[in-house]
């Protein structure tokens, strides 16, 4: 069904133009409601980017966009990390910088133009990430109107930049100099939904500059629970993804193994108490594949392209499998 917004919306406020070529970039797959409901919202901000990309796998993931002015729409290689990447080549070279956002963020109206003052303002600043005020991802998930509720109750607030370890990837703001001059990009080895691809970019573009966070620049994760993988490939990510950062150097031993028991351990517990709110025991069985995998020497982000989308168990390890990864 068509979301309706009119209602709920604020209006857009006038004020003077962004200091810095921005272009926001929203990767998508799957949910095209809730990617029409976003981009309308962000009509509403007080300074609007210059561009607008969208990211598709298949053009009806984008529903009535591709008749939308003003939104730029390509289509690439489904995964999250293909996606950026296709959105950095599609926004170089007359951007400043890019705010990646996830289709279901839902920023507060001086979200653009408070990150474009700190990277103007900051030239060692390269990546940044704002302020969540709540994260549906860890429940049962918002809807547009409970988050434009909690942004309003947030008043404004105050801005503090801090450097912090990494980017939270459903709001994360990049200087594209770096990325073009070093030639820098998301991690395609971690497909789909790219478990931790913020904790690798971030800390693989913050040799190059600072990571920070703003606090001030603030927003609301809805978390949707449409269109996600299946439990079972994300417990399986739970799992390889840390254990494949560690080995390339981008998340230190202690982080890993912290990020894959406090995983193992909630997916656990979520079983152990009926947790229905996502796939707790896909997720659990997905994290007992990838140990086993990770035991024998053998585990790998993409083995998560061996699993049927919609069964709760892997295929067959076969050779066949294996070279289709």
């Amino acid at each position: 069904m068509q979301a309706r917004f009119d209602h709920t919306l604020p209006r857009r406020a006038e004020c003077a133009p962004l200091p810095l070529r921005t272009a926001v970039g929203i990767a998508s797959a799957g949910r095209p409601a809730t990617l029409q409901q976003t981009i309308r919202y962000l009509t509403t901000m007080q300074a609007t980017p210059v561009r607008t990309i969208v990211c598709v796998p298949d053009i009806d993931d984008a529903g009535s966009l591709s008749s939308s002015p003003g939104v730029e729409l390509i289509v690439g290689r489904r995964g999250l990390t293909c996606q950026r990447n296709a959105i950095i080549r599609a926004a170089a070279p007359d951007t400043d910088i890019v705010v990646f956002l996830d289709d279901d963020f839902v920023p507060a109206p001086d979200f653009m133009a408070r990150m474009a003052d700190v990277f103007a303002r900051q030239e060692d600043v390269v990546i940044a990430t704002g302020e969540v005020l709540a994260d549906g991802i860890l429940g049962r998930g918002l809807n547009m109107a409970e988050a434009l509720t909690i942004i309003e109750g947030a008043g404004e607030r105050a801005e503090l930049v801090t450097d912090v370890y990494n980017a939270y990837g459903c709001n994360m703001v990049v200087r594209l100099a770096p990325v073009l001059e070093q030639a820098l990009t998301f991690d395609e080895e971690l497909p789909l939904y790219g478990w931790l691809e913020d904790v690798d970019f971030s800390r693989t573009i913050a040799r190059h500059g600072r990571s920070v966070k703003v606090a001030g620049a603030v927003g609301v994760h809805l978390g949707v629970k449409s269109g996600r993988q299946p439990g079972l490939r994300l417990g399986y990510s739970q799992v390889a993804n840390p254990a494949y950062l560690m080995r390339k150097g981008t998340m230190t031993s202690a982080r890993a193994i912290a990020q894959i028991s406090r995983n193992m351990l909630a997916n656990l517990r979520g079983v152990l108490i009926a947790d229905r709110s996502v796939d707790r025991l896909g997720r659990l069985r997905g994290n007992i594949v990838a140990m086993r995998d990770l035991l024998a020497g053998n585990a790998s982000p993409s083995r998560v392209l061996e699993f049927s989308s919609s069964s709760t168990k892997p295929l067959p390890s076969t050779p066949a499998n294996r070279s289709a990864s």
